[in-house]
């Protein structure tokens, strides 16, 4: 059964007097527990679609729908909410915040929702231990290698223990080294936290560890 189903997506930009087609009829679906990648050339749509299936932006027809939830039906307000308590997001560039340490990073979705300190810093510390960092816990992002700045991410991405994973070229910016270890742990965090994740990618080695591979372009999908 999916979990994640897409029906009939199409998103334009205007730029200037110009129409530029983005996604047209895309339609594809997840099953609940899978972990597929999605790949394409630069500029295809790939960062697109998730910040579609993310409530970040807005398609201009079709459906999306995440567990029992319509994301066209639902208002801005009752959007956020939903992407904060159930999509977790890992981003290319980490995006940690520098003054913070690699604890109140993590933490900082919990304390936003509202938890108390000792539960926040509870559930972070866990995380933090459980993607390798146990010993960074008190240093800041520039304390911190590429590779351990991305694990801060992961970890932060799934704090809120989230059903649905969203990561855009999560190793993009990684070395090969570095990037196959990031590869692992998504696979294994994926399967620890009974994840459905998708995953865009130009990575082959990340592409080919996951569970489907799905070509973008000219606005749809193809099985890679």
């Amino acid at each position: 059964m999916a979990f994640l189903e897409i029906t009939a997506v199409s998103k334009n930009y205007s730029v200037g007097d110009r129409n530029i087609v983005v996604l047209k009829g895309l339609e594809f679906s997840v099953a609940r527990g899978e972990m597929v990648a999605i790949v394409g050339a630069s500029g295809v749509g790939k960062s697109t679609l998730l910040q579609l299936v993310g409530g970040l932006d807005r398609f201009d027809s079709g459906t999306i729908t995440i567990g029992d939830t319509d994301l066209a039906r639902i208002n801005d307000d009752s959007r956020v909410a939903f992407r904060n308590q159930h999509i977790g997001f890992v981003f290319q560039f980490h995006h940690l915040l520098p003054e913070f340490t690699a604890l109140e990073n993590v933490a900082m979705p919990l304390r936003i929702a509202r938890f108390g300190s000792g539960e926040a810093n509870m559930r972070a510390e866990a995380l933090l231990k459980e993607v390798g960092l146990g010993d960074r816990i008190g240093h800041r992002p520039g304390m911190l290698s590429g590779g351990e700045q991305q694990r801060v991410a992961v970890a932060r991405a799934l704090v809120m223990r989230p059903a649905l994973l969203l990561a855009d070229e999560p190793t993009g910016d990684l070395d090969e080294r570095t990037g196959g270890e990031l590869q692992s742990l998504l696979r294994r965090m994926h399967e620890n936290h009974q994840l459905t994740s998708l995953i865009a990618t130009h990575n082959l080695r990340l592409a080919e560890s996951c569970d489907r591979v799905l070509r973008l372009e000219g606005g749809g999908v193809r099985r890679a």
